[in-house]
């Protein structure tokens, strides 16, 4: 299998932001300053946001919530392709 059909644009995009995310929000729960922010108050605000935008970005992307995902899932329901 090529590279390329094991892992899209999207789903590497999508894995980093969550990498990412999950750093942060380890570095400012030990007490570590990972954003250029002096005030803590700002800083959580961000690495939150941060965390919750690229979550639900990341969740969203691997389910089959949207119209488009669901005729997904249904294709590969159909062609016995899920557990």
């Amino acid at each position: 299998m090529k590279r390329r059909d094991m892992m899209n644009k999207g789903t590497v995009i999508r894995t980093v932001m969550l990498i990412l995310a999950l750093a942060n929000q380890t570095l400012v729960l030990f007490g570590k300053s990972p954003l250029p922010f002096s005030e803590e108050l700002i800083e959580q605000t961000v690495s939150t946001i941060f965390t919750v935008v690229s979550s639900i970005y990341a969740w969203y992307g691997n389910n089959y919530v949207s119209k488009k995902g669901k005729k997904q899932l249904e294709v590969l329901r159909k062609n016995g392709l899920t557990k």
